[in-house]
Formats: C-alpha cells, structure tokens, sequence
C-alpha cells in the first residue's frame, strides 16, 4: 500500500488530469480485470465533478466498463512509460494474459470496486454516466468522479509539484511512434 495516497478534494480532481497526460484506465467485471492507456482525457465538470475519456471500440476495457458502469483513471509516471506503451498497443482480446506480460501491478481500495495501478501519481474512481448515443457515434465516456486520490510527495495543496522530484516522478503526454514527452519545468508568472 503507498503509504503517500492523499484524497483530493473532487471539485479540484480536474486538476490531476488537466495538463493533458497520457492515463491508464483500469475497470473490472465479473472477475475479468483489464488496464488500457487513453490519451484523450480531459476535465468536463467541477461540481459534481466529471470527466471525459474516449474509448475506441476495439478496446477490451472499453466492454468491461459498458457492463460494470466503473472505472478508474490513472495518471502514470515516466518510469512506466514502457508499460503505458505495452498496454495500449495490446488488447486482451487478442492477448488474454496482457496484465502479467505488461507487469502491471493492480491493488485495491476499501469501497471501491475497480483495481487500482500500483505506482501511478494520481487515480481518479469514477462511475459511468451512461449516454449510448456518445458512446457508439464517438467512442466519448463520460464518468462522475466519486473519488479521488494523489501520491502526495508529487501533488500536494491542490497542485503538482513536478518540479520538486525527480524526472522520474513526471507525467507522460504520448505523441505517436513509441514517443513520449515528460511534463516539463514549472513557469510561474507574475
């Protein structure tokens, strides 16, 4: 267990995910557990608090959230960058055991129902606003977020502090071809 899970208030939880990095969304059910990365998420809503993440059809986790109605989002450090890669060029339905060759390690939460990615820096639980019409016509999901949580040597007082830790600690922005980006220094203005 990361002894530093901090909650985050949910009317601020858009701003673990507002600087635009690649996510992992992990969702779960009857059993069957799946992780995927997910470039395009994004903050829709403060209060209740929502947001949007597309999720193309030929996506195994995208099934497991349509019949479950959870999931959860993710926001991966550099140091995964391989496995973010690894999960989102490789679906369970052609790759039943994609989670152990991945290496990703899932752990759970009291109360919530979906597994978890071990190391990330921040998770967003979420349950699914069901609109079928945005769905099917743009693979766009739209989730409540319930709760929220951040690793608090990376996020602390309602911002990130990349800038505090090592490069390793920083948010991926995936780009195309095996490419990264890292969330770069801080620019503060007056």
């Amino acid at each position: 267990m990361n002894h530093y899970l901090a909650p985050v208030e949910l009317e601020k939880a858009y701003r673990l995910i507002n600087h635009g990095p690649t996510a992992l969304v992990s969702s779960q059910y009857q059993g069957i557990e799946d992780v995927m990365s997910a470039s395009w998420v994004c903050g829709l809503e403060f209060k209740p608090a929502k947001l949007t993440v597309v999720l193309d059809k030929a996506a195994y986790t995208r099934q497991l959230i349509e019949k479950s109605h959870q999931f959860v989002i993710q926001v991966p450090t550099a140091r995964q960058a391989q496995m973010v890669h690894y999960l989102g060029t490789h679906t369970r339905y052609d790759e039943p055991d994609k989670l152990e060759t991945s290496g990703v390690e899932l752990f759970r939460l009291p109360e919530i129902p979906v597994p978890l990615v071990t190391d990330c820096a921040a998770w967003l639980y979420c349950e699914l606003i069901p609109l079928e019409q945005n769905q099917n016509e743009h693979d766009l999901f739209i989730g409540e977020i319930k709760a929220a949580w951040a690793d608090s040597r990376v996020f602390r007082d309602g911002r990130w502090v990349f800038e505090e830790v090592s490069e390793e600690w920083r948010s991926l922005h995936y780009i195309a071809g095996k490419r990264f980006y890292t969330t770069g220094p801080a620019l503060d203005v007056e």
